[in-house]
């Protein structure tokens, strides 16, 4: 069962306890069994197919985040040096850090300059792992034909324009091998589902809910502005720029995080049925 989903009594002061978790989750799970849909919300187990096909992205995305942690030490490292400007990604590295003086011209300090060769060796092994994870995350697209409908869905999202192979990876992987009823459950689990309060005459918005895939949520808020910029002849984005033509600041906040919706919308449609969003192009 969905925990978020489940009934709380909503007094400031509960008592809390196991028994009294295992009694509720023991009432709302017969309620469900009579046929009350509407008493929680199943999370539906992905197949062990599926949960194997998701450790190739979610590992390169533990590893893009090793990366930047060595590279803000290094750059922290020289900082405190007085030295700016240098450049740990390119293959040079090694020779930049023999050229390297502090502000006063004399040559990096032993220990720190040991200190920053252990990290570049950390760091040239996690570059080397992230281009043997992109590689096999490549050769999907690399074949001559799509094994099954994931692998298809992945080629077809990938010919946008607009959407990266790592994009549609994340979307296939992480939402679109699911079985959505509707766009708002595909909304919902996304977490860009609106959350209104209303009581008696008080109404208000209280924004998304983001009770939901957080991988997904972000990669679709980020995919808006790149379809803003390679697809601005779309409807999406005539509709976006209808709408924040006057407008600045939060209200394009908002406003993209709801191009943002229609965008996964419009992609798992395009990816299930091969309805191609209107006004989109194809790369070459």
């Amino acid at each position: 069962m969905q925990s978020s989903s489940l009934p709380v009594d909503r007094r400031a002061r509960r008592a809390k306890t196991d028994v009294i978790d295992v009694e509720m989750l023991l009432r709302t799970l017969m309620a469900w069994l009579r046929g009350e849909p509407r008493v929680c919300s199943m999370v539906p187990v992905p197949s062990e197919a599926d949960e194997e096909a998701r450790r190739r992205h979610r590992e390169r995305e533990d590893l893009i985040g090793a990366r930047r942690s060595l590279l803000n030490k290094i750059d922290g490292i020289l900082a405190t040096l007085g030295i700016e400007g240098y450049r740990a990604l390119r293959r040079d590295r090694r020779a930049q850090l023999a050229d390297l003086r502090q502000p006063d011209g004399a040559p990096l300090p032993l220990a720190a300059l040991a200190r920053i060769g252990r990290l570049l060796d950390r760091l040239e092994l996690v570059m080397t792992q992230i281009k043997g994870v992109e590689k096999a995350r490549d050769a999907v697209v690399a074949k001559p034909a799509a094994e099954n409908d994931n692998e298809r869905m992945i080629r077809d999202l990938a010919g946008v324009r607009g959407v990266g192979i790592e994009s549609a990876t994340l979307l296939v992987r992480e939402a679109f091998c699911r079985d959505f009823a509707n766009r708002r459950s595909l909304g919902a689990y996304a977490g860009l589902a609106g959350t209104p309060f209303a009581s008696g005459g008080m109404q208000r918005e209280q924004g998304i809910s983001k009770d939901g895939n957080r991988r997904l949520r972000a990669l679709v808020v980020e995919l808006a502005w790149f379809w803003l910029r390679f697809q601005p002849d779309s409807a999406l984005a005539k509709w976006f720029r209808e709408r924040v033509s006057q407008a600045r600041g939060r209200v394009c906040k908002i406003m993209i995080v709801a191009l943002a919706r229609k965008l996964l919308i419009a992609l798992w449609r395009f990816a299930k049925d091969g309805v191609i969003p209107e006004g989109a192009t194809m790369k070459a």
